[in-house]
């Protein structure tokens, strides 16, 4: 147990001084008796009349001690359960999320599915927002704040080019990052993902099982990449980190047209690919023109449900202790001598 004001504990030196007053205050009155003669069981200094006429005091001086203890606002560790995890929603904006295969179009359809998963997260699981088209950046830090990361997803719009590898690789440093671990990634410091990647994760000197188990990355694109690093090679790494990869496929098989920058170009859904991502990391493929298959993406990202160590402030425990031992000593005393000592 620790104490905010421990300065206060002081005031517990008045507690020895009280008993001592309180014995003296008892020493005059036997002394009156023996002076003045017997009068019922004043003088009575033994058996089950001497007991009740003390229990009540004692519960007195409990109750003061405990009060004092609760002015220095005590704090103490306690075990709660609690749900939580880091979630990376990670966004293609490359100039094909534009199409209109899915009304209105893919980057809005991946903006309504991302703010209905938002909306289904509790507040203690930690959501963070990476957008990639030719490269990767982090918007929005995993945060609990739900209004921040509405107003980055909002925001988000369609550029150009895509490079789904640099997206996976920045969401995962951003876990790593939010972690307390030094980042593996860096804008002058990109991982040659073309060999394993034994000495992938942090070093650092207790890391968990999987490293990052309780991460998950749920990426939103329409798997057409056109950019290295490869993807799945990309998803590797993740595997090799412990993070599960969940993808969500924009965009429909048939594809639509779409004019870029006055380029004119088909663009279609790459199930193919976001499936092996998926895979590779133990995470699942969603189709999100499937409303039913959309669904259950809320279902199987499961957070951790931990029971955590957490520093709490009990002084309203000890204070109503302490005015339950006083009420307690105080009806005692009326009952048994029909006053409050």
């Amino acid at each position: 147990m620790s104490f905010i004001w421990s300065s206060l504990l002081y005031l517990l030196l008045l507690v020895p001084l009280l008993v001592w007053v309180y014995q003296r205050i008892q020493k005059r009155k036997r002394e009156a008796a023996a002076r003045y003669g017997s009068f019922g069981a004043l003088h009575d200094s033994s058996g089950s009349a001497f007991t009740r006429r003390q229990f009540p005091a004692i519960l007195f001086l409990f109750g003061i001690t405990i009060l004092i203890l609760s002015l220095a606002r005590p704090q103490a560790a306690v075990s709660l359960p609690r749900i939580e995890g880091t979630v990376i929603l990670t966004f293609d904006v490359s100039g094909s999320m534009s199409a209109d295969d899915l009304k209105p179009t893919r980057m809005e359809a991946a903006k309504a599915a991302a703010l209905e998963f938002v909306k289904k997260q509790p507040t203690s699981v930690k959501i963070g927002v990476v957008a990639f088209s030719d490269g990767g950046i982090t918007v929005q830090n995993p945060t609990g704040e739900r209004g921040e990361i509405v107003d980055t997803i909002e925001r988000l719009v369609p550029r150009r080019g895509t490079s789904v590898g640099n997206g996976i690789l920045v969401a995962l440093n951003t876990i790593v990052v939010d972690a307390g671990d030094p980042p593996f990634l860096s804008a002058n410091n990109i991982p040659d993902i073309s060999q394993p990647q034994a000495d992938a994760a942090p070093q650092t000197d207790a890391l968990p099982e999987g490293w990052y188990p309780y991460s998950a990355i749920v990426l939103f694109t329409d798997g057409e990449n056109n950019q290295d690093p490869d993807p799945v090679a990309a998803a590797d790494i993740a595997a090799d980190f412990g993070v599960r990869i969940y993808t969500v496929g924009i965009g429909t098989v048939a594809g639509a047209t779409i004019t870029v920058d006055g380029i004119t170009a088909h663009s279609q859904l790459n199930e193919p690919i976001l499936q092996d991502i998926s895979t590779t990391t133990g995470g699942v493929y969603y189709n999100a023109g499937n409303e039913q298959d959309l669904q259950r993406i809320y279902d199987d990202l499961q957070p951790k449900l931990a029971i955590k160590k957490e520093e709490m402030e009990i002084t309203s425990i000890l204070a109503g202790l302490g005015i339950l031992l006083f009420i307690l000593g105080g009806a005692l005393s009326l009952l048994w001598f029909g006053r409050i000592p």
